[in-house]
């Protein structure tokens, strides 16, 4: 066991880590009682033909618990983005974009396929738990309005007409390769769709500093190869609610954002930053039901902030 070596803390486990052996080219993720949860999760999703890497081992000693799964691939879509963005003025290749396609329609179809029983309370506790609802009204409590809840609301009684399905919460292109899913510690039932449609949106959260940036046109062509397999599959396209599902992203990037007493200035600048696309978000989605991303301001834009000055 000596070949392991540790590439990073694990962030939902506390004292995690996730470890790797060049070797025998295997992962293993380490912390408490919710990794090993999580590998029984990811097996089950393998047997029901998610595609995801089927841990080879689940288990535990003493109090560690872990789960060991097969590598999934060298570089990330991620990855991969950042590096032709480097080379590109911040344009990513449109075969990015068709791998992006490639692995979001995997996995809705492995979704579509397995669905859960639905009510009106799964929905609105899947809202509150991939937004991180409380969290955010406890930080920003100006933002916990009558009118923001009704906005809530109202994408919980759109959503309640999906399918619910076994969700990721945080599907995105790090998390992606060419062929696999991995990072299932956030899972959760979903309404089908919420992982998927919004992959390419999210980019625009990070306020230009993501690296890369995607074209309408490239977005467009995402949304409609992803609306072709949910026709296939359910016989109806999810894009019209993809505004409902950015509504969750924009509670889910500002949670944690606040800063704390003597925060630098660019921490101050970055919560400001995600307040303004929470406020212009919701008001958008109030008129329209519709999220643009597009119109985003760039974090740039904010000029830096020392509360203190």
């Amino acid at each position: 066991m000596s070949d392991w070596e540790t590439i990073k803390p694990r962030t939902a486990a506390e004292s995690g880590a996730v470890w790797y052996s060049p070797g025998e080219r295997l992962y293993k993720r380490t912390g408490g009682p919710e990794v090993e949860e999580e590998g029984r999760h990811q097996r089950l999703l393998a047997d029901l033909g998610f595609p995801v890497p089927r841990p080879t081992e689940v288990g535990a000693t003493g109090k560690e618990h872990h789960f060991t799964e097969p590598e999934a691939g060298i570089h990330s879509l991620h990855d991969l983005a950042m590096a032709q963005a480097a080379n590109n003025d911040g344009k990513v290749d449109d075969a990015l974009v068709e791998s992006a396609v490639e692995i979001s329609s995997r996995l809705l179809r492995a979704q579509a396929a397995h669905p859960l029983k639905i009510t009106e309370g799964h929905v609105r506790s899947w809202f509150w738990r991939a937004g991180f609802v409380d969290e955010v009204f406890a930080e920003n409590p100006d933002l916990d309005t009558e009118e923001v809840r009704v906005l809530v609301d109202t994408a919980v009684g759109r959503l309640v007409r999906l399918p619910l399905c076994f969700g990721h919460l945080d599907y995105g292109l790090p998390n992606t390769f060419s062929d696999s899913v991995i990072d299932w510690q956030h899972h959760a039932p979903a309404p089908l769709g919420f992982d998927v449609y919004p992959m390419l949106d999210i980019a625009a959260f990070k306020g230009g500093t993501r690296g890369y940036a995607f074209t309408p046109d490239q977005r467009a062509r995402y949304t409609s190869a992803l609306d072709d397999v949910a026709q296939e599959c359910t016989g109806t396209v999810l894009s019209p609610h993809l505004g409902d599902f950015l509504l969750a992203k924009c509670f889910f990037f500002l949670v944690r954002m606040r800063p704390g007493s003597g925060a630098r200035p660019d921490k101050h600048r970055k919560w400001r930053y995600r307040r303004t696309l929470f406020t212009l978000s919701a008001e958008e989605y109030a008129n329209t039901r519709r999220i643009d991303t597009a119109a985003f301001p760039f974090l740039a834009d904010f000029e830096p902030w020392n509360p203190g000055t």
